[in-house]
């Protein structure tokens, strides 16, 4: 099996967990619409059909409009269909995390020469939903106790793709870091994790300075990458 495989059969197989979410929770699942599958096996497909290693970059958890609607994380319909070639009948809504993440993809050299060299998944590799409104893992304290184990055994399993152990980012220098930062002593996945800022939190928050922080992401991956090629072990 190579990376594509191995990512296209995990999310196949994917399932809530039978873990009693605090009341008003529920899982977004959006494997079970055909078109989502479809759409992250081409993406896979097109991107990662090769054995190589790769750094792996942690967001938070899927949201509706992003991930959880094109399998994708932080691919929007819209980046989807403009920067990835893969059409879908999705509603082309775009989502503010996805443009500064393509931006940064771009600067760093498109689709094919950033996917050669990251990999870009979630703690938490689904997401959840309170009162119609996307949540993140660690924003109820009993939600966050519920799924560690879920989320200790998503990064564990995704290890065997071809992750390459040295570092690893992590996507909010908050309570995202504080949380992986935790487990990663416990557990011993990689043996540094970098933070950069949230891109929805730049988005929002820092949209004036968007470019001294794709500057700042791309010093990082230059970095962490250090020179090596795809084929690198």
């Amino acid at each position: 099996m190579n990376f594509a495989d191995h990512v296209v059969a995990f999310t196949r197989a994917l399932r809530p967990p039978d873990i009693a979410l605090p009341p008003g929770f529920e899982w977004l699942f959006p494997y079970d619409n055909p078109e989502t599958m479809n759409a992250l096996t081409t993406f896979y497909e097109r991107f990662y059909a090769d054995n190589h290693n790769r750094t792996f970059i942690f967001g938070i958890n899927p949201g509706r409009f992003g991930a959880g609607l094109t399998g994708v994380p932080f691919t929007d319909p819209v980046r989807l269909a403009t920067e990835c070639g893969i059409e879908t009948s999705f509603q082309k809504k775009p989502e503010l995390s996805a443009a500064f993440v393509w931006q940064f993809i771009n600067a760093y050299g498109g689709a094919a020469t950033f996917c050669r060299d990251f990999y870009i998944t979630s703690l938490s590799p689904l997401g959840f939903v309170k009162d119609g409104k996307n949540i993140n893992y660690y924003d109820d304290r009993q939600l966050q106790k519920a799924t560690e184990p879920f989320i200790v055994w998503n990064i564990r399993t995704q290890l065997d793709f071809g992750a390459r152990r040295e570092a690893a980012i992590c996507l909010g220098e908050g309570q995202n870091f504080s949380f992986f930062q935790k487990i990663n002593t416990t557990h011993g996945f990689f043996k540094e994790i970098v933070p950069l800022p949230h891109p929805r939190w730049v988005m929002q928050y820092r949209r004036k300075r968007v470019e001294e922080f794709i500057g700042r992401y791309l010093d990082v991956l230059n970095r962490i990458n250090g020179g090596k090629t795809a084929n690198s072990p």
